[in-house]
């Protein structure tokens, strides 16, 4: 029985140490591939903050250039808007005018120069009458 037993694999010195052998290139290949895998995720990183950082570039352009574009829209939408609201303004202007001018009301420019008139007449009457009392007196 004793050959029997040492023919057993549990009693196989060559096998014990081919399997500690086997053992431990299965964990020196583990720790490689870890530390294969930590340095290839440090270049990853690296890698993919660099693209980041390219997109965001990128990015940032196309941002602007819409940026842009819309503030040139809107300014020219503001100046359509303005040059609309103006003429729509000047439109109603005459309008009023018109019909104020149907109505026998006279706008405020006719009004004061008309005052002016007035005053001049009034300065003349009064010089005309003071050349009259005076021509009176010499009388």
């Amino acid at each position: 029985m004793s050959d029997h037993d040492d023919k057993q694999p549990e009693n196989d010195p060559q096998l014990a140490d081919k399997i500690k052998d086997s053992a431990r290139q299965i964990w020196l290949a583990g720790l490689g591939a870890f530390t294969k895998a930590e340095e290839d995720t440090g270049k990853l990183f690296d890698r993919l903050v660099q693209e980041g950082e390219q997109l965001e570039t990128r990015t940032r352009g196309a941002v602007e250039k819409q940026i842009r574009t819309v503030e040139d829209r809107v300014g020219e939408v503001r100046e359509r808007a303005t040059g609309t609201w103006d003429r729509l303004e000047h439109m109603f202007d005459q309008r009023v005018s018109g019909a104020l001018r149907r109505l026998g009301i006279h706008r405020r420019e006719e009004i004061e120069s008309l005052e002016h008139r007035i005053e001049a007449l009034e300065s003349e009457l009064a010089r005309l009458r003071g050349d009259a009392e005076a021509n009176d007196e010499e009388e």
